[in-house]
């Protein structure tokens, strides 16, 4: 019996060892030739990849389109899989591939119908660049067919990826407007609700649109909001709060840095542009790496040679520096989406409404139809009990909203033809800060603007007859040329006022402490150099909390101080100078900071709770940090949310919360075992066994939201540049993920480590260490 029993268990184990091999085997196959000849149809002469120790690519072509064909291939070897979640997701079409699990983000993204609306902006794009894409998408799906098996998520899905499409290339684009602005208007339509039911002097406070934090461009500083008096507002005289707190809609405070300084500033005469965009971080990262260099009679000199980081996905360089100008990019925030009430529109009668049945596919199951109701101001997204029904227009619906006139950057020859470009560019409505070799620097709105008419109410529910579909418009956008300090900086903030803010009206500006920081650093300073850029980037100083914690010590002080106040205090005496993974104030603060937050917030809208009912959605203060700290700080009786008894009793409460959350010792809570790193591969919740594979290190991560060293554990910088145009050698840039999107890829998290240090390595691709050699295919 024992002998079966264990020639049994070696025949299990030699089973299991041949599926082991097996899978390895299949991993293997479908890893990406480096090295060698490949045959590329539609080629005009032999091209070039070449890939350095990082997997960075340098790709040589004889003709543009010939590199766009080399990009597509490259990218279709590496990035396949993530170029096919992306049009997917743009489409709302996951769940063909995930079944119905991706059903939801599906139904809301069908909605918008941008693989029809991607159809047609394709047809309006001038032949040159129709002729561009054209050329990149046999390249992509050249390069996926030279795989030997199909790439490795497939095989996990059973599923076979479906070509690329010139389309998909408009959707990548699309996919970043959902990631870059909130296509729901969310935020706008639950503040037109519950203003309706607020007095006045309470919605302007709640409406307050800064913080002494402010740090614009152009125009005044906001500062904290002037508090109303208790003839205006007494929380005691409204509506007293029911149940338990709510923990306030607060969307992250996370976005990207931008910055330059001008040709006066450095040593050499050149502008200095520093870029860091911060997204949602997975494996690989979203960005590939590339140098193009092929010639081009429409260039400086006749010839590109731009390097920086590419979209997968779309056919060029999205940021990078092309020895003539660099540029780099920041999300705007400005208001890009309407809510428009057009009345006597019901269900059953509407008129102008079209009606649209969208097929969902669903892996493993049934397709799904949804049914769109479409008018001419946009989709329609709810239907009200009094006969109205409420559109949404987003920018994204209308013609001129994607397009590839971004790639034009790789011509660019100045700054002026840097903006001259931008008048000609689709794309998520951006903070675009250029410089060029001569040293000059410029800020502008990249992308399209709504020309709104004088009957449409931005931030409030505008109606349907006074406010007529309005057009966007990329060309004329504000503009900021050759500053006279010679230092620009965007952070996701506020930049500019008066007629500038009316055109880009506010889509929710996080507060600008990062902006600030930055500012400051680059005043500070007479002269800069790469380096002393990147260390403004990875500036983790704990200065915005300072406040706070002097704020917390005195009210811990106070007689009336309650024990769960006063050990939160104890634990926190001294507060570390900057968000480092040791930290322990830090944290302890920081979480304090956002329980006061809650309570107040709380407090504010009980009156809109009591009027809207309790389980009505309510949203986000837009400035938090520019009403809570001032009322905190002064203590009002008047404002002293009705929940508690005094603001003894509510700094005590949010000092429970914290104990409650993080648990005993409180000491022992750094900021590293909550900041600590969370990036995967989008498949690596499917394969808990195969999690460590599939994520970079676990490990605590310096910086914070609250910082220009913005970090989360699964959010931050998704990739970090300083370059001065010309002298690219010198450059400095670093990403974390890294290039490829196989774990068995020696580019597997490449570079990775040195994004997490914050190294200063280099921008330009290093030697050669693999040549892939693209010749014409037999006709």
């Amino acid at each position: 019996m024992r002998k079966r029993l264990a020639r049994l268990a070696v025949m299990l184990l030699g089973l299991t060892a041949l599926v082991a091999l097996g899978i390895w085997l299949a991993l293997r196959a479908s890893l990406p030739a480096l090295d060698g000849d490949a045959a590329l149809p539609g080629l005009a002469a032999p091209a070039t990849i070449e890939r350095d120790a990082l997997g960075i690519a340098t790709l040589g072509a004889s003709t543009p389109d010939d590199a766009a064909r080399a990009l597509g291939y490259v990218h279709g070897q590496e990035r396949f899989f993530e170029m096919d979640l992306m049009r997917r997701m743009a489409a709302g079409e996951l769940s063909a591939l995930f079944g119905e699990r991706a059903l939801e983000v599906d139904r809301g993204h069908r909605v918008d119908r941008l693989r029809a609306r991607s159809r047609a902006h394709w047809a309006r794009l001038p032949d040159e660049d129709r002729r561009r894409v054209s050329a990149y998408v046999d390249g992509v799906n050249a390069g996926l067919r030279s795989l030997r098996v199909r790439p490795w998520p497939y095989l996990l899905l059973r599923a076979r990826p479906a070509p690329w499409r010139a389309e998909d290339s408009l959707l990548v684009v699309y996919a970043m407007y959902y990631d870059l602005q909130d296509a729901s208007a969310k935020q706008e339509r639950l503040r037109a609700e519950a203003a309706r039911a607020l007095p006045p002097a309470l919605v302007a406070l709640l409406m307050h649109d800064g913080s002494s934090w402010d740090a614009p461009l152009q125009g005044s500083v906001r500062g904290d909001a002037r508090l109303p008096g208790p003839a205006d507002v007494d929380l005691r005289a409204l509506a007293r709060a029911g149940g338990t707190v709510r923990e306030q809609a607060r969307p992250p405070e996370l976005g990207s840095n931008n910055f330059a300084v001008s040709g006066a500033l450095t040593r050499d005469g050149r502008a200095l542009v520093a870029d860091d965009m911060h997204l949602a971080l997975r494996v690989p990262n979203i960005w590939f790496r590339a140098r193009l260099r092929y010639p081009d009679p429409a260039a400086p000199g006749g010839r590109v040679d731009v390097s920086g980081f590419s979209l997968p996905g779309v056919p060029g360089i999205v940021v990078g520096s092309n020895g003539h100008v660099a540029w780099g990019f920041t999300n705007s925030y400005g208001d890009w989406v309407d809510w428009i009430r057009i009345p006597d529109c019901t269900p059953a009668r509407c008129a102008g409404r079209r009606r649209i049945d969208e097929r969902i596919e669903v892996a493993d199951g049934d397709a799904v139809t949804l049914r769109v109701d479409e008018t001419d101001w946009g989709p329609i997204g709810h239907y009200a009990k009094d006969g109205s029904a409420l559109a949404r227009r987003w920018v994204a619906h209308l013609p001129g909203s994607a397009n590839l006139g971004l790639l034009g950057m790789a011509r660019a020859a100045s700054v002026e033809d840097a903006l001259a470009v931008a008048d000609r560019s689709g794309l998520p409505a951006q903070n675009l800060v250029v410089g060029d070799r001569r040293g000059r620097i410029a800020w502008r709105l990249i992308g399209p603007v709504p020309q709104r008419a004088p009957g449409c109410v931005a931030h409030a529910i505008s109606d349907a007859r006074t406010c007529p579909p309005w057009p966007i418009r990329a060309q004329g956008a504000p503009a900021l040329v050759d500053p006279p300090a010679g230092r620009l900086w965007t952070a996701n903030a506020r930049a500019v006022d008066g007629a500038f803010l009316r055109r880009i009206g506010d889509g929710g500006y996080v507060t600008a402490v990062r902006a600030r920081m930055i500012r400051d650093a680059l005043l500070a300073r007479p002269r800069f150099a790469e380096r002393d850029l990147l260390a403004v980037q990875l500036d983790d100083r704990s200065l915005f909390l300072q406040r706070w914690h002097a704020l917390l010590q005195r009210e811990a002080a106070r007689p009336e101080a309650g024990a769960s106040l006063r050990a939160l205090a104890a634990a926190a005496s001294r507060l570390e100078p900057r968000a480092s993974p040791d930290a322990v104030a830090y944290r302890l603060v920081r979480a304090w900071r956002e329980r006061v937050h809650d309570r107040i917030a709380d407090g504010l809208l009980a009156p809109a709770r009591a009027a809207l009912g309790k389980d009505a959605e309510l949203p986000a203060l837009r400035q938090p940090e520019g009403v809570a700290w001032p009322i905190a700080s002064a203590r009002p009786a008047h404002l002293l949310p009705t929940r508690h008894a005094s603001w003894d009793a509510l700094f005590e409460d949010a000092a429970r919360a914290v104990q409650d959350d993080l648990g005993a010792p409180l000491r022992a809570r750094s900021w590293g075992e909550r900041n600590t790193a969370a990036i995967c591969h989008p498949l690596a919740g499917a394969l808990p066994f195969a999690r460590r594979a599939l994520c970079m290190p676990a490990e605590p991560l310096a910086g914070d939201t609250l910082t220009p060293r913005a970090q989360a554990p699964d959010m931050g910088a998704s990739q970090r540049m300083v370059v001065a145009p010309g002298a690219e050698a010198r450059g400095i840039a670093h990403m974390p993920g890294g290039q490829s999107g196989h774990p068995l890829s020696p580019f597997w998290g490449a570079g990775h480590d040195d994004w997490v240090h914050g190294r200063a390595t280099p921008f330009l691709p290093g030697p050669a260490r693999h040549r892939l050699a693209l010749v014409p295919a037999a006709p």
